[in-house]
């Protein structure tokens, strides 16, 4: 298992594209993939789990993978989450 923390670049609005784009990107990995919050643990492959968390920009979150392609995963997710 792998866990990094990062800080949020994009905006999450329900009605926005980043949203699908992040479950995009997670859905492309075999490993288990979770964004974890203060206080939700939402599966990074679900586009409702993801639309319910509502990310704002300069928010921290730790983002966790758990899988054969996990330093990929987390290394693909920080380079859109936090780039933008």
């Amino acid at each position: 298992m792998l866990s990094k923390e990062m800080i949020v670049n994009i905006t999450a609005d329900p009605e926005e594209r980043p949203v699908a784009m992040l479950v995009q990107i997670a859905s492309q990995f075999d490993s288990s993939i979770y964004l974890l919050t203060e206080d939700k643990h939402i599966n990074a492959k679900s586009i409702m789990g993801m639309m319910s968390l509502g990310l704002k920009k300069g928010e921290k979150i730790t983002v966790k993978a758990e899988g054969n392609d996990e330093e990929q995963a987390v290394s693909d997710l920080e380079k859109y989450l936090c780039s933008l």
